[in-house]
């Protein structure tokens, strides 16, 4: 009875748990629990968000294509007051950019958008100065019938080439102008991609953006697979038809339109830098907003649950070792008998092994490949 004390099985899994969130968190990895833990190293799929994922989330306008007779500077006071009510790195990246227009105003003050609406996943809508204003995407302009013109269909084919987002900019139902907006990859972000493939991970970008800059940040980073233009609601979906195929999904997202797809993925990864609400949703939370932090998530969990199968050996082989011994199976000849004291520092024994060879996981590396991307620990740029 003493030696079969179950302390050592009770203290296998929380005692690696516990050291492994601890060291994650120390890397910058803010792991939510144990179930977050054991899921986290069965992943096989990783479903990155593009904007503020895969890119560095800090878009730029880089050039503005007017396709009526119209001052610039009118056309972004109509663009920033349909877009400054609006909380998406796209609409704040205009809304910036048309502060150069009113460089005489430190704070300016932009017309008044009445019945302003934002379409996830798509752009917005909004009444300023009488006039009707939409800005977005192809498909916003074809779900309301506003005719895209070869000019500008030409100027959108171009500007995704160059891995750019085109937003159109309809004034009054006709499509005035197309801005190009940049949003440079993540360092090391292809590394990445090509690590995860190394660890049989396979990796796929699912995005609100269009198809051709989707298509052609996948080019870049290395990923295959690609699903653009998807609403909130199609990421979430997209999610469970993977999770439907076999795969354990861990989805990659900062922002509000990821929130559905990261509670319906297996593990959900918010990048630190995103959305509150995204942060809430997620299981796993990347503090530094280091793409690679994705790698050391799932290499950290996986690393913790061979510690835990390691700890049920030392805990089971006491016992089944002890057991036999304590209820005097080598007595009848050998005439050999274990004293309580024994079994009682054996069983102790048990429990210290247990609780030594978690700790041994304070000793936790990052994977090889992905030490190649610091030098001296300071991250190459």
């Amino acid at each position: 009875m003493v030696i079969a004390c179950p302390c050592a099985l009770g203290l296998a899994t929380p005692t690696a748990v516990m050291v492994g969130t601890g060291v994650g968190a120390s890397q910058g990895v803010l792991i939510k629990g144990g179930q977050a833990l054991e899921s986290a190293h069965k992943v096989n799929c990783v479903v990155f968000d593009k904007t503020g994922t895969l890119t560095i989330g800090k878009p730029v306008v880089v050039s503005t294509r007017l396709l009526k007779n119209l001052a610039l500077r009118d056309f972004y006071e109509l663009a920033a007051a349909a877009e400054v009510n609006s909380e998406h790195p796209l609409a704040k990246a205009i809304v910036e950019y048309a502060k150069k227009f009113r460089e005489d105003e430190e704070n300016p003050k932009w017309p008044e958008a009445q019945d302003f609406e934002s379409i996830t996943g798509h752009g917005v809508k909004a009444i300023v100065r009488n006039k009707e204003v939409i800005m977005g995407n192809k498909s916003l302009m074809l779900e309301n019938n506003i005719p895209i013109s070869i000019d500008a269909e030409e100027i959108l084919a171009e500007t995704e080439g160059m891995a750019q987002t085109g937003i159109l900019v309809s004034i009054d139902r006709e499509v005035t102008g197309v801005l190009a907006i940049s949003d440079p990859l993540k360092p090391g972000a292809r590394e990445v991609i090509s690590i995860l493939k190394s660890m049989k991970v396979k990796s796929i970008i699912v995005t609100g953006d269009n198809w051709g800059t989707a298509n052609s940040i996948a080019r870049e980073v290395g990923i295959e697979t690609v699903i653009a233009e998807a609403k909130p609601v199609q990421k979430a979906e997209k999610v469970k038809e993977l999770q439907a195929a076999g795969y354990t999904v861990a989805m990659v997202g900062d922002g509000i339109n990821d929130s559905p797809a990261l509670v319906a993925a297996d593990v959900g990864m918010a990048i630190g830098a995103g959305t509150d609400i995204a942060i809430e949703a997620a299981d796993i939370v990347l503090m530094k907003s280091n793409l690679e932090d994705v790698i050391t998530a799932i290499d950290l969990s996986r690393k913790t649950f061979s510690r835990i199968r390691l700890n049920y050996i030392w805990a089971l082989g006491y016992n089944l070792m002890g057991i036999p011994i304590a209820a005097g199976a080598l007595f009848p000849g050998t005439g050999f008998r274990l004293p309580p004291w024994i079994a009682g520092a054996a069983m102790a024994a048990s429990s210290v092994s247990v609780v030594v060879c978690s700790l041994l996981l304070k000793n936790y590396k990052r994977p090889k490949k992905l030490e190649n991307l610091y030098i001296g620990g300071i991250r190459i740029e």
